[in-house]
C-alpha cells in the first residue's frame, strides 16, 4: 500500500525505455482539505446539533402557500420604487465609473500616483457591504429611497469602474498611440480607439451590477433606505407569511424578467 501511494510507478514504453510516472498528490490535497474543514469548524464552534431544527424554516416557508394574492396592490409601488432607484443608481453608477477608470488604468495615465489614488478609492467603496452604506446613509440623508439611491450608486460605481479599468489595461494600444501620433488628444483618442474594444465588456458589466442591485435593493427597506423591503420587514414582524409569500413572489417574477431582458441584450452585443 505505502509503494503504491509513495514511491513512483515505473512504466516501459514500447522502445524498451523505462520511465518514472510521478507520484499523484491526489491524497495530500484531499488531506489539506479535511484538515482545513475540520478547523473551520473548530473555529466557528459550528453546531451540528442546530441541523436539527431546520425543519422550522420549511414550516415558515409553508405558511407562505398560498400567497395573499390581495395584497399585491400594495406591493406594487414600493416594488417599482425599488426598479426606479436601482436603475437611476446603476446608470448613474456605470456613467460616472468611466472617468475614473481612465484615470485608474496606467497604460492611458501614466501617473502611478493619481492610478493608486483611484483605485484605492474603488477599494474603499467596495469593502463596506450595500446594506452598511444604505445604513450610513440614512443617517446623512434621512430615511426613504435617496438613501438606497446612494448606497446602490457607491456599490455600482466601485464594482463597474474596477472592472473597467482591468479591462482597459488588456486591450491593444496601438490604435490608441496611433491616434496619439497623429496629434489627437489623448481623452479623444481613449473614446476614439480604446472605448470601442472595452464597450461591450463595459456594458455587460453593467447590465449585471442592475440586475444584482434589484436583489440589494430588496432588502435595504430594513434599514429604512425604502423599496419593498419597508414592507417586507414589515409583513415579517406580524408574521403575515402569506403576504411575505406574495412579496417574494413578486421580486422572484421582477428579477427573472430582469435577468431575461439583460441576458438578451448582452447576447446581442456579445
Amino acid at each position: 500500500m505505502y509503494d503504491k501511494i509513495f514511491k513512483p510507478k515505473k512504466i516501459k514504453l514500447i522502445t524498451g525505455e523505462v520511465v518514472e510516472e510521478k507520484v499523484s498528490r491526489t491524497w495530500l490535497t484531499w488531506l489539506i482539505i479535511i484538515l482545513l474543514i475540520a478547523f473551520s469548524v473548530i473555529l466557528t464552534n459550528f453546531d451540528f446539533s442546530a441541523l436539527s431544527r431546520s425543519g422550522l424554516f420549511f414550516q415558515k416557508l409553508a405558511s407562505m402557500i398560498p400567497p395573499n394574492w390581495a395584497y399585491f396592490h400594495k406591493v406594487l409601488p414600493p416594488l417599482l420604487d425599488t426598479i426606479k432607484m436601482s436603475f437611476f443608481a446603476s446608470l448613474l453608477g456605470a456613467i460616472l465609473s468611466v472617468p475614473f477608470a481612465i484615470l485608474a488604468a496606467n497604460n492611458i495615465l501614466k501617473n502611478r500616483f493619481i492610478n493608486g489614488i483611484i483605485r484605492l478609492i474603488f477599494m474603499l467603496a467596495r469593502t463596506l457591504p450595500t446594506l452598511v452604506l444604505a445604513l450610513i446613509a440614512t443617517y446623512i440623508f434621512g430615511l426613504g429611497t435617496f438613501a438606497g439611491v446612494v448606497a446602490i450608486f457607491v456599490f455600482t460605481f466601485s464594482f463597474i469602474g474596477k472592472q473597467l479599468f482591468e479591462v482597459i489595461e488588456t486591450v491593444d494600444m496601438g490604435p490608441f498611440e496611433a491616434a496619439e501620433a497623429l496629434g489627437v488628444s489623448p481623452l479623444n483618442a481613449f473614446f476614439i480607439a480604446v472605448f470601442p474594444q472595452v464597450l461591450p465588456t463595459y456594458l455587460s458589466t453593467a447590465l449585471y451590477a442592475f440586475e444584482g442591485n434589484v436583489r440589494y435593493a430588496a432588502i435595504l427597506g430594513y434599514v429604512g433606505a425604502g423599496g419593498i423591503g419597508n414592507i417586507l420587514n414589515d409583513r415579517v414582524n406580524f408574521r403575515d407569511f402569506s403576504s411575505v409569500g406574495m412579496i417574494l413572489i413578486s421580486i422572484l417574477a421582477t428579477v427573472m424578467i430582469i435577468d431575461s431582458i439583460s441576458a438578451l441584450i448582452r447576447k446581442k452585443i456579445a
